[in-house]
């Protein structure tokens, strides 16, 4: 992973896409640098796209009230834009078929919980359309990395895709993730193929749920927290910033606006 100060004529680059816990958030918590950049990289007329595990029902707020242009949440189950003072929806999966598959999880969720002492559901949990996250370090004392692996193995074992985020491990069926539900919102929302203005944005992230993006974004950023998972990445992003969290998603959009 190469300086963030060695990311090249970040002015050029049109926008930023991010993810949302440990990213641009900070311990839990969405910091007033970590907001007020978001809004000044949206003021400049730069694309923001947050791409998240985070559940339908806080991705419906986010899209409604943040300075974003969309939001792709549970891991690429859907996109969501507001525009012409409504919400717009696009799932991957129609809706009897995501509620056929939300039936199915409940017994997996009680298999991993008797199996995995002290992890949790999330408290998110009532919020989501398409996954299961289980708590490993949100809300329940840190456990350590090997049984968030632990959960994320009994996951695929059920059938299920398995993501292990810097708070959560979650899991669905289907094979999407968020690089896939990216290409379609730049596709269907903002009329761009991605694998050609792949070098016109930068991605920002922390934890092995966004592998995918590291490894697609020539420009991928982690925070500097993303060092946590050394050994536990498929793929790390290109660049680092110097600090974490939200004050490293200041640093990178300070760097990507100039403002330094």
């Amino acid at each position: 992973m190469k300086p963030l100060s060695e990311l090249r004529e970040a002015s050029r680059l049109r926008g930023l896409l991010f993810d949302i816990d440990d990213t641009l958030t900070t311990e839990g918590r969405l910091t007033a640098q970590a907001y007020a950049a978001l809004e000044r990289l949206h003021n400049a007329g730069r694309r923001a796209v947050a791409v998240t595990g985070r559940p339908a029902g806080w991705c419906d707020h986010i899209a409604r009230m943040w300075p974003v242009d969309a939001v792709v949440g549970e891991n690429g189950a859907f996109y969501f834009h507001y525009a012409d003072g409504r919400l717009h929806r696009r799932y991957c999966d129609a809706d009897d078929v995501r509620a056929a598959k939300r039936a199915r999880l409940g017994a997996i969720a009680e298999r991993i919980l008797a199996e995995v002492p002290g992890a949790a559901l999330a408290s998110d949990q009532a919020y989501r359309e398409a996954d299961l996250a289980i708590d490993y370090c949100e809300d329940v004392a840190r456990l350590p990395l090997e049984d968030a692996e632990r959960i994320a193995a009994l996951m695929r074992d059920a059938g299920l895709t398995a993501k292990i985020s810097s708070i959560h491990v979650n899991g669905w069926f289907g094979d999407y993730d968020k690089l896939a539900m990216t290409k379609t919102l730049f596709a269907e929302h903002f009329g761009a193929d991605l694998d050609r203005a792949n070098a016109e944005y930068a991605f920002a992230g922390d934890s092995p749920n966004d592998a995918p993006m590291f490894a697609y974004f020539a420009n991928s950023v982690g925070m500097a927290n993303v060092r946590r998972f050394t050994g536990h990445l498929a793929a790390a992003p290109k660049f680092v910033a110097q600090l974490e969290a939200g004050a490293g998603f200041a640093e990178l959009v300070a760097h990507l606006l100039g403002e330094h």
